[in-house]
């Protein structure tokens, strides 16, 4: 690490109330693999990310792995002025101090990262490496390669920013919340920790849910090397579902990204008596509602806990997912092949590699509301279809998106980060 970057200088004025983890406790630490730190930044607003971020701690526990919690939630941003929020997205000191302490108590050898944006900051990975420990970021959105971390923009995948060292681009079309400021600050932190070497030499390993958003990280111009697959999964052991509910389940956030208007379009073509049952909020809560209130096939179900999904997913005949994005790893298709209930899916980025035609649903193009009409039609039409389809999603479910298909993965990803401090 080069002593005149700032990170260093950062982290040096930092621990001038802190004595150094002493060489004997930090071998200590790295001759005992099992301790994980894991850390993660809350959303405001509940989502995958905090859920897997969960299920990993779960499945660690479990495995009997002793694990340590550093969490910040969001709702402080509320108390920060905007100047404030800018430095600390930086480098926020109070997490870099309050980390230091937690690591050289609790001795972790990995410490595993989730969403750091905007309060933990990359002075996370400094707390870290600077008392020897492996960093380990998990990839959930392409906050790294885009401001807005979701790569679509006015109603359609957006890459403009993915191949540049500065994402101007984004603070033009205002991205991050609407807000030439906010936008600014996001590119300038990511791209000033690019030249500063932090997303290179302070990660050891990143862990993208699949090849295609390897790919996409890679062509953003991180290390190849540097980027393992691992999918994301299911800790709890959900039963099969029985299907035949009669109707078709979406459940995710109401948001245009994940084609929340393309499925009401197709339903005001689809000319069956077929029932859709909407599970999920977000801002477009209320076309959702009006839709529902005008059309008797629609059921808003606004809020659910997990238990109540499953149920919807365990009866429904077939899970619709049209997202228009480049979605990481959706949990609610896992959640429904644990179900087995087969999914109708838009034909983009991973979504082909879980959704195979005959065997657990059925793709269309994404924003064909005519499309999507036609093979929720068609597959509805066909019961015998469906009963194969929902032993192939369990199956699949089975073999791929368990906890104990999925511990091996992560072990072998924490050792090797753990090779690249040694």
């Amino acid at each position: 690490m080069r002593t005149e970057t700032l990170g260093k200088e950062l982290a040096s004025r930092s621990l001038a109330a802190l004595d150094y983890t002493s060489r004997q406790e930090t071998e200590q630490a790295k001759s005992n693999p099992e301790r994980v730190l894991v850390v993660h930044n809350f959303y405001q607003s509940p989502g995958g990310e905090d859920q897997v971020f969960r299920q990993e701690i779960a499945m660690l526990k479990a495995k009997g792995h002793s694990v340590s919690e550093f969490t910040v939630h969001n709702d402080e941003v509320n108390a920060l002025n905007k100047w404030d929020l800018a430095w600390k997205t930086f480098w926020n000191d109070d997490v870099f101090r309050r980390l230091t302490e937690l690591i050289r108590r609790e001795r972790p050898s990995i410490a595993h990262f989730h969403n750091i944006f905007p309060l933990i900051s990359p002075a996370g990975y400094y707390a870290a490496r600077m008392q020897n420990v492996a960093v380990v970021q998990m990839v959930h959105n392409y906050r790294l390669i885009c401001p807005k971390a979701i790569m679509y923009r006015d109603g359609h995948v957006c890459e403009q920013c993915t191949h540049r060292a500065f994402a101007w681009p984004s603070i033009i079309h205002r991205c991050y919340r609407g807000s030439a400021l906010a936008t600014g600050l996001t590119a300038t932190m990511t791209a000033y920790h690019r030249v500063r070497g932090t997303w290179d030499s302070l990660v050891d390993v990143y862990i993208a849910a699949t090849d295609f958003s390897r790919k996409k990280l890679i062509e953003g111009g991180f290390s190849a090397d540097k980027i393992v697959v691992k999918p994301n999964f299911l800790v709890d052991a959900l039963q099969e579902g029985p299907g035949g509910g009669g109707y078709v389940a979406y459940v995710g956030r109401l948001v245009p990204e994940k084609g929340v208007a393309t499925l009401l379009k197709a339903w005001s073509l689809l000319d069956s008596s077929i029932q859709l049952k909407i599970v999920g909020d977000g801002p477009m809560r209320d076309i959702v509602k009006a839709a529902a209130e005008v059309d008797p096939r629609i059921e808003f179900m606004k809020f659910c806990s997990r238990a109540e999904v499953h149920a919807v997913l365990s009866r429904a005949e077939m899970m619709v997912f049209p997202s228009e994005w480049y979605e990481p790893f959706p949990l609610t298709m896992i959640e429904a092949f644990a179900a087995g209930t087969p999914v109708v899916a838009a034909r983009i980025a991973h979504l082909p590699d879980l959704v195979r035609p005959g065997q657990t649903g059925r793709l269309f193009r994404p924003g064909d509301a005519r499309g999507l009409a036609d093979e929720i039609k068609s597959l509805f039409a066909v019961p015998s279809e469906r009963r194969a389809m929902r032993a192939y999603c369990r199956r699949t479910y089975e073999e791929l998106f368990t906890a104990e298909r999925n511990y091996p993965i992560l072990m072998a990803a924490y050792r090797k980060a753990l090779n690249q401090t040694t």
